[in-house]
């Protein structure tokens, strides 16, 4: 996403050329900044208000890095729409929609404004705070694990097909302490499958989804299966924090279901399997089937997620 060489905003007393944008809303935000929305607002230190924020990065004329925050959530949705489309959108906050001018990027950018000095981080006399880093997602854990969901979510079809389903052999999983559920029954797997494009995890080249591969083995990963389902069916009845789980779009009646908790990603179809990512098990992928009882889970997820406008 790129917003056109003329975007500016007001910021930090100096025009700011636009180089990207994000949504900081509780169903939509980066997820390498936390496992849900107010965990990614304390990294950018905004209050979780309850419509959210739009992200602005971009440089001064002098090539400092400044992330500006708005009020105006469906300026930049569309923006962001119309980049993805390959259109052309002049983004230009109105100065009275500025919540804060934050000193550098809480993200990776790969561009740079042409004209202006390189990228870097504004005097510290202008900044008035430390400035923004993206997190460090040069080793396995918890902004790496997500960045891998969100992958996953994106190329379901691709990791997908590196499943068979006649691999699955039935396993019950314990669904943890909820009253009504008892129990929820789960696939696992029973041979390994790798990611198309490296080893992964076994210290290869890193496949699309921050070095991860399909691992499907007879026992190991159950444990972790049990552990993880049971804390989401936990989410069922005592609701986590605007933004653990969400909800967004998927071809014909199904939904793409996201859910985060210590340690854990979750990535799952309504109408077919879940993926699981943990921060314990670097770089792998544990897939979990049907079976009788995890469409009801994700149905419920679903219905208490958070939804996109």
């Amino acid at each position: 996403m790129a917003g056109t060489d003329e975007d500016t905003v007001a910021a930090a007393d100096d025009a700011l050329y636009v180089l990207t944008a994000a949504l900081l809303t509780p169903a939509k935000f980066p997820a390498v900044l936390g496992d849900d929305y107010p965990e990614a607002c304390a990294a950018l230190g905004l209050a979780p208000l309850a419509d959210g924020y739009g992200l602005v990065l971009g440089q001064d004329g002098e090539g400092a890095r400044w992330t500006v925050v708005i009020d105006d959530v469906s300026l930049v949705a569309v923006a962001i729409a119309s980049w993805d489309c390959g259109m052309e959108y002049e983004l230009s906050p109105d100065e009275r929609t500025v919540v804060a001018a934050l000193p550098g990027w809480p993200l990776d950018v790969a561009v740079a404004a042409p004209g202006v000095p390189a990228p870097h981080d504004p005097a510290p006399e202008i900044a008035n705070g430390p400035a923004l880093t993206p997190p460090d997602t040069s080793a396995w854990g918890p902004a790496q694990r997500r960045l891998g969901a969100d992958e996953i979510a994106v190329q379901w079809n691709l990791w997908r097909d590196q499943i068979d389903d006649a691999a699955f052999t039935t396993e019950v999983v314990e669904a943890g302490p909820a009253e009504d559920s008892g129990r929820v029954d789960a696939e696992a797997g029973a041979d390994p499958v790798g990611k198309d494009g490296g080893p992964g995890a076994d210290g290869g080249t890193a496949g699309d989804a921050g070095g991860t591969e399909a691992a499907q083995t007879p026992s190991a990963g159950r444990g972790d299966i049990r552990r993880v389902l049971a804390e989401a069916r936990a989410y069922v009845e005592t609701p986590p924090p605007p933004g653990r789980v969400r909800s967004s779009f998927a071809p014909g009646d199904a939904r793409t279901l996201r859910a985060d908790g210590p340690g854990w990603s979750l990535v799952a179809r309504t109408d077919d399997i879940a993926f699981l990512l943990l921060d314990a098990r670097p770089g792998e992928v544990l897939p979990v089937g049907r079976g009788p009882e995890l469409p009801g889970l994700l149905e419920a997820l679903d219905k208490m997620a958070v939804r996109p406008f």
